[in-house]
């Protein structure tokens, strides 16, 4: 009976995951046929393997290639030229699934790259910690690299329709945009839960030497209560009971496994502009609800605002990856408790929001910003016109 509700369960998770375009596929689509590798890295459970097995199944010629097994590691051991041409010599296009469980990874895919200029190599990791940092200087301009992310309001609203989407709003930010959370009706807690558990420490805990993650999950929870607000590392060790150094080292782990992101501050022109300060935010909100095993409605929460914040910042990170927009991304204070939500820096433009849950509140720009910076475009982002925001 339980093999048989997990096949059912399987089949609908993929079914959902084909039916849900993802953006970054047409990116990847895109560099298909030049001489670069595609490094595809995101959380787990965001839906990689779907989009690039997807991709291969419609190519002739292609292997794949999920590194997990142990004899497709064995195929990359005493790495050569002769043992190369031996297993690719007839595909074109090589996806390697999982490739961090490859000793090397980086310089291998190089060897490929250079040595066979007739070949694509398409890999995929669930944390940048270990693949990027095994990739980033073996292929220095030799590839593209894109991130996937939970599913975005753009993803779901082309999906269905951005009316439907609007009236979903208060379940996602409850429950978040994990593509198997969408597809969990009912079930939402228990998948979210399940996935926090059972996926969320999995690439930490094998890093390091990291053996317990009772430390981590108490970092995470005390970030869960600190969105929208500086993040001192001092306070966070106090409360965890870590050093700084240690805090700053596991907020940057859990950064590059696509659980948190940092937001720096704005500063250029006045002397009361906080200048070393940061935010921090999680990808998602239904994992951050988790933590904290929260799941009330709305009407319920004290927490609406960092919920609405959170979701926006999360969402326009999505929205800038998946369009593949460059833009430097900042939050603006000043030492007399000026501030701005959100400070967005492109093609030599400043954009400034405010997030504001009630769509009745008003608000309007510092005088001190606006005197500093006069071109900025400012608006206030509400559930009213959120849309056009993502």
């Amino acid at each position: 009976m339980i093999r048989k509700i997990i096949y059912i369960f399987a089949i609908r998770f993929a079914k959902l995951n084909k039916m849900i375009k993802r953006k970054i596929e047409e990116l990847i689509k895109y560099h298909l046929n030049d001489n670069k590798a595609i490094i595809l890295l995101g959380a787990r459970q965001t839906g990689k393997t779907t989009i690039v097995k997807d991709i291969s199944k419609k190519l002739n010629d292609s292997l794949w290639l999920n590194a997990d097994l142990i004899e497709v590691q064995a195929l990359f051991e005493n790495f050569t030229i002769s043992k190369i041409n031996t297993f690719l010599s007839k595909n074109k296009y090589i996806f390697i699934d999982e490739a961090q469980r490859i000793d090397n990874i980086g310089m291998k895919i190089k060897i490929i790259i250079d040595e066979f200029p007739d070949k694509k190599v398409i890999a995929t990791g669930s944390s940048s910690f270990e693949l990027a940092n095994k990739t980033n200087e073996p292929l220095t301009g030799r590839k593209w690299e894109y991130k996937l992310y939970p599913l975005s309001f753009r993803e779901l609203s082309d999906n269905s329709s951005v009316l439907n989407e609007i009236n979903m709003l208060k379940t996602r930010l409850i429950f978040g945009c994990y593509p198997e959370v969408v597809l969990s009706v009912g079930r939402e807690k228990e998948v979210l839960n399940q996935l926090a558990e059972s996926y969320l420490y999995k690439d930490l805990l094998r890093w390091e030497g990291l053996k317990k993650p009772e430390k981590i999950i108490k970092l995470l929870q005390a970030l869960s209560f600190q969105i929208g607000n500086e993040v001192s590392y001092n306070e966070l060790g106090k409360i965890v009971g870590l050093d700084n150094e240690t805090i700053e080292k596991y907020i940057q782990l859990l950064e590059q496994t696509f659980i948190i992101f940092r937001l720096g501050s704005f500063s250029r022109n006045l002397r009361s502009e906080l200048k070393r300060s940061k935010k921090i935010y999680f990808y998602d909100n239904g994992l951050r609800n988790a933590l904290i095993a929260n799941f009330s409605t709305l009407e319920l929460r004290s927490d609406i605002g960092a919920l609405w914040e959170n979701y926006m910042m999360s969402e326009r990170i999505k929205y800038l990856s998946n369009n593949n927009e460059i833009a430097n991304k900042y939050f603006w204070r000043t030492h007399f408790q000026q501030e701005i939500d959100y400070v967005e820096e492109s093609d030599g433009k400043i954009f400034a929001y405010e997030f504001k849950w009630n769509s009745a509140q008003k608000a309007k720009m510092s005088k001190s910003f606006a005197d500093a910076y006069p071109n900025t475009q400012y608006k206030i982002i509400t559930p009213d016109n959120y849309f056009e925001f993502l």
